[in-house]
């Protein structure tokens, strides 16, 4: 039986103890109700509202380490941040472990890889990596920490061809339960590699991670925007035309409500339409050849694809840069039918009186659905397709938006795999709900390494595994 392990109450009124931990970290070191702690506390979701009884601005895995072993004597419970798009609620008496500051990136371009320190962002290591014409398997938004995206799965705008985040791992440096600063690979402990690379911060704080670059200076990339009225062509030619692409290329759809703000182009705002996002790793003439037939399904309203330089991919989603209060629910679809379309549009769609801003489906297959050279833990190979279900919590507006988003997944659940990628989870940090994301044989494995490396669940906020 799964169970969490809760923290044990520790008066930390007296500050000798704060004092003690303060000097053993080279970082701030600061009662959870110091106004200095709002930085660190600072989360991409603003739904979330982090209550930790000490903050650690570490600087080094020595500071981590200092602080997991102070946590471990007071018998409280450690959680990690970094650039906060992480973050969940329920962290109420822990020790936060702020790694903002370890935000180094070196590149090694002989052997295309690179080592990022725990803080680091996305942005980061392509700015460092495109001088060598070398890339990161990163996301949508060079916005996300490289560490919590890739040990989570991290899927990429060159993931079909490469694999997920966590398959370029190479290894890491992680700070365990035990308060030991461990470098894991596959030689030195392959079981709890294996573990890691998908069971996100289950089992440690990741303070460093040598990644694989690829080659990937640019990309023929982009958006789309579709009106609202060729939301079903566009849907079902999207169905038809994705799976016929190679590997090179990824590619997703969004259904999309836009605020009228001038910040948008004036054809947008306000408007409700459909985003076709689109990449591929090649030549401009190969990628106009292979996306021209989604160009003629529905009533273009906005174009915009052409080369773009990796570090400015993020023009592919257009994700939103500023923090918002949201609510997230995804799951993994083994097929994308007629039917499924019909289903989607029914609760989501244009007319359905969805108020989501946001429900996304993309195309996955190729090396995402093959284990590594080096098998790790990552869920979510078996899905041909991923959802997302995303809207905005505005005052009053809480309760429609998380049934709006309970209607798309169980619209589609006809054709849900039974798991979901790890880092669309969401708000979801039962142990009982996180296990859904892994085949059963998946999680009880997990479970196992967990059991071994950090049996008092020290570890034991986000998406948890329990012990």
């Amino acid at each position: 039986m799964t169970t969490t392990t809760t923290a044990t109450t520790t008066d930390l009124t007296d500050l000798t103890d704060l004092t003690d931990l303060a000097s053993r970290v080279r970082g701030p070191v600061l009662a959870g109700d110091d106004p200095r702690a709002a930085e660190e506390l600072a989360a991409f979701n603003l739904a979330h509202d982090l209550r930790p009884a000490v903050v650690v601005g570490a600087t080094t895995a020595e500071d981590v380490a200092a602080a997991v072993t102070w946590a471990v004597h007071h018998r409280l419970g450690v959680a990690v941040q970094a650039t906060g798009h992480g973050a969940v609620s329920g962290i109420d008496g822990a020790v936060l472990v702020s790694t903002r500051r370890m935000d180094t990136v070196v590149v090694d371009p002989v052997r295309r890889a690179a080592r990022v320190g725990g803080g680091a962002r996305w942005a980061t290591v392509n700015d460092a990596a495109a001088a060598y014409g070398l890339a990161g398997v990163s996301g949508s938004s060079s916005g996300v920490g490289v560490v919590g995206y890739s040990l989570g799965g991290g899927l990429g705008l060159l993931s079909r061809e490469y694999g997920f985040g966590a398959d370029q791992v190479l290894s890491l440096e992680l700070v365990t339960a035990d308060g030991e600063v461990r470098r894991v690979d596959a030689d030195t402990d392959p079981e709890l590699f294996w573990a890691v690379r998908g069971g996100k911060g289950n089992f440690g704080i990741a303070t460093e991670v040598e990644i694989a670059l690829v080659p990937a200076a640019e990309v023929y990339g982009g958006g789309v925007f579709f009106a609202a009225e060729s939301a079903t062509e566009v849907l079902h030619s999207f169905r038809a035309w994705a799976p016929t692409l190679p590997e090179r290329s990824s590619t997703s759809l969004a259904l999309l409500r836009l605020p009228p703000v001038e910040a948008l182009p004036e054809p947008l705002r306000g408007r409700s339409v459909v985003h076709l996002r689109f990449a591929h790793r090649g030549s401009e003439a190969e990628g106009a050849e292979l996306l021209a037939p989604m160009l003629e399904a529905g009533e273009v309203v906005l174009p915009g694809v052409g080369m773009l330089p990796m570090t400015a991919a993020d023009a592919i989603h257009q994700d939103p840069t500023e923090p918002m209060p949201v609510h997230e629910r995804g799951l993994l679809l083994r097929e994308l039918g007629a039917d499924t379309v019909t289903a989607l549009l029914e609760a989501a769609g244009p007319g359905s009186g969805s108020p989501l801003p946001l429900v996304e489906l993309r195309l996955m297959g190729g090396a995402l659905g093959r284990q590594p050279a080096v098998p790790n833990a990552v869920a979510g190979r078996e899905g041909a397709w991923s959802v997302l279900a995303l809207g905005v919590l505005a005052p009053g507006a809480q309760d429609a938006v998380r049934a709006a988003t309970g209607r798309v997944v169980d619209a589609l659940e006809t054709w849900s795999t039974g798991t979901i990628l790890v880092n669309w989870l969401g708000d979801a940090t039962d142990p009982s709900e996180v296990a859904r994301a892994w085949r059963p044989e998946v999680h009880r494995r997990l479970m196992a390494v967990k059991r071994r490396v950090d049996p008092s669940n020290v570890f034991r906020y986000g998406h948890a595994l329990g012990v």
